[in-house]
């Protein structure tokens, strides 16, 4: 149960794909000008990583070594075919305005990492619950940066209006500078909080050992 766990919350937080491995990065900055397409686009990556890796690890004894590579991309391709028709069904605005990045899910650096590092080695339950942690992970984090620029560049989040009628808004943050501004900003933030952690941690670990040292010497 705790390796279910850990492969869980590393997607989520420890190797966040967005903040911490800085990897994948063209969604984040090409479509979070609103909320909702980050949150759509989080979605259909989710549940893509998640198909892609329930077949490669079911079928990885089956797959030769020297084309795996091809093997799963067209695995992969399958599945963002089908989430490419799905969004143009469900949510054609949105989908109109992800447009070709959505195809190009297929080449995305989570996606395809996850296939050779975790799915093709792992087993089934293990590479479902690597895939959903790596998909979450991804999903907040476009969506974070989706409501910040929202927030700034129109005065609202998922279309609802959070500022009062005096607001001017941002445009910066709905064009590409806007995007490096806003990411560079939460990876910053995001960084002094692990170092406080870490130095938090380390201030502990030396204040047990003085500690442990003035019983030992007592003793």
């Amino acid at each position: 149960m705790r390796d279910y766990l850990d492969d869980l919350i590393r997607g989520i937080w420890r190797e966040n794909t967005t903040f911490r491995l800085l990897i994948g990065m063209c969604p984040a900055l090409a479509v979070t000008t609103l909320a909702l397409n980050g949150l759509i686009m989080g979605i259909a990556v989710t549940a893509v990583v998640m198909c892609s890796s329930l077949i490669i690890s079911a079928l990885k004894s089956l797959i030769p070594k020297q084309v795996r590579i091809p093997v799963f991309i067209v695995i992969i391709a399958t599945f963002v075919t089908m989430a490419d028709l799905l969004l143009a069904a469900l949510v054609p605005e949105v989908h109109k305005v992800l447009g070709l990045f959505v195809p190009l899910i297929v080449v995305n650096c989570l996606i395809l990492g996850r296939a050779e590092a975790f799915a093709s080695r792992m087993p089934v339950l293990r590479s479902l619950t690597d895939a959903l942690g790596m998909g979450l992970g991804f999903t907040w984090a476009l969506t974070f940066i989706g409501c910040i620029r929202e927030i700034l560049g129109a005065g609202t989040i998922f279309g609802f209006q959070v500022v009062g009628p005096g607001f001017v808004p941002w445009k910066i943050m709905q064009l590409p500078p806007g995007a490096f501004l806003t990411m560079g900003t939460i990876v910053f933030a995001l960084n002094l909080a692990v170092q406080a952690q870490a130095l938090r941690a380390q201030k502990a670990a030396r204040a047990g050992i003085r500690l442990v040292q003035r019983e030992v010497v007592r003793g």
